[in-house]
């Protein structure tokens, strides 16, 4: 008789009818939607702050270049010390004090400028002066030199090699970015899935085997069938967590932005101002057209069946290894032996396709990778967007579903004389031994 469905169906109701589901399904996007406020907030406070920068040029070559902003205002100090312009940014609470020594020789330049400041300043801001003084030093310097400033910013040629396939697509630098940013979220994502809801799934059958309930499950189920029981019903009490998290993380937010007056979207001022600068340069606004160009080049269709066919199938294929660890010893403890083995893939496939994917993602490292069970819920979904072919991406996944069925078998195999072992920590020798009986 087949007890699978009353295995999931059991599995389920215990797992979001536990308390500690329960409590964490609806905590966890309250804390979440409270540090992402709390971010906001400081954004929003620290996008208001002013900050006042003292400039003491006794070069007298670049006091004219700084300009207020929004979020800055530079104090020019004229005729004054060192000492009493360091006193006079104190007493003023300046954010720093931008000191510019008589300049003789351009060449010892970088000798002659230093920020004092109370607190280490940042890097930003650092930065920024910095890009402003070479700048303009550079063409001063280039003027003493005789060099038409002009006509060298005329001379300038940019490139941007257009590319073109055989077949007359047209991608670009740009399209490799958005394509292994698309993979990667979506190997990431599997990669946490299987961390968060592998151990449950671990968890789970070490419990069942230390209250000794396994016992009396097993003498009227087969151990292959409460395995995948486990394995499913686990699988979709995530979901629904997960799925409760959209949807109660999506109303929290609303609620905080509403009731609080925080506005959410200051967390993304960084990419706001690039989009403004966009809007403003004619180059910079041709890669943001480039960057939704290359999005809306990707294979969307395919991404989203591939997806979700290679994320059920690793997680699948993962979750049947966790299963037989669990069967395999008494606690958790006993587990860490157990744990290397299985992370390594995970760890292996998201460097290979983070680094190799990128640079050559028809590669032969990155199509064996891609062909491996282990590794292929990751590589796979990240060569995809690259242009994979068919053939290859059904091989790949028939390759996984058959795995998953070997290692399930296997897993069962364990799982039929680890449920019952007490007390002892199994080495790998003996595990052999258990799947030959």
């Amino acid at each position: 008789m087949n007890h699978l469905p009353l295995i999931v169906k059991r599995e389920y109701l215990t797992k979001v009818k536990n308390k500690s589901f329960i409590v964490m399904t609806f905590l966890s996007p309250m804390i979440f939607i409270v540090l992402i406020a709390v971010v906001a907030y400081l954004s929003q406070v620290n996008k208001d702050k002013v900050r006042v920068i003292s400039v003491l040029d006794e070069s007298e070559l670049v006091s004219d270049i700084f300009k207020n902003t929004e979020n800055t205002t530079y104090n020019i100090l004229e005729n004054m010390s060192l000492d009493d312009a360091k006193a006079l940014s104190k007493e003023t609470n300046s954010y720093g004090l931008l000191h510019i020594e008589t300049i003789e020789n351009f060449e010892t330049v970088s000798d002659k400028v230093n920020f004092y400041s109370e607190e280490s300043p940042s890097l930003s801001v650092i930065s920024d002066l910095e890009s402003k003084i070479q700048i303009e030093l550079t063409n001063q310097n280039r003027i003493k030199k005789g060099i038409d400033i002009d006509k060298l910013k005329d001379s300038r040629i940019n490139i941007d090699i257009i590319q073109e396939s055989f077949e007359g697509e047209k991608t670009s630098k740009i399209d490799s970015v958005v394509k292994l940013i698309f993979g990667g979220a979506a190997g990431y994502l599997l990669f946490m899935f299987i961390i968060i809801y592998g151990n449950m799934i671990m968890r789970s059958v070490i419990e069942e085997k230390t209250s000794r309930i396994i016992e009396v499950i097993i003498s009227s189920v087969k151990p292959v069938q409460l395995m995948l029981g486990k394995i499913i019903g686990t699988s979709l009490a995530g979901i629904t967590q997960f799925i409760i998290w959209l949807i109660l993380g999506g109303v929290l937010m609303t609620i905080v932005s509403v009731v609080f007056g925080i506005d959410m979207a200051q967390i993304q001022t960084p990419q706001q101002e690039i989009v403004q600068q966009a809007m403003e340069n004619p180059d910079l606004n041709m890669k943001v057209q480039n960057i939704l160009t290359s999005f809306y080049n990707l294979p969307i269709t395919n991404l989203i069946i591939a997806f979700i066919l290679f994320f059920i199938g690793g997680y699948l294929l993962y979750s049947s290894l966790y299963a037989a660890i669990g069967a395999a010893v008494d606690n958790e403890t006993d587990t860490q032996q157990f744990m290397l083995p299985i992370i390594m893939p995970l760890i292996l496939a998201v460097y290979v396709g983070i680094f190799t994917v990128i640079e050559d993602p028809h590669g032969t490292v990155s199509t064996i990778f891609s062909f491996i069970p282990l590794t292929s819920p990751v590589v796979m979904l990240m060569r995809i967007p690259f242009g994979v072919p068919i053939w290859q991406q059904l091989v790949s996944l028939l390759l996984l579903v058959s795995s998953f069925m070997f290692t399930v078998w296997f897993a069962a195999k364990i799982y039929r004389v680890g449920i019952l072992m007490y007390g002892k920590k199994p080495s790998y020798k003996e595990l052999i031994k258990w799947i030959k009986y």
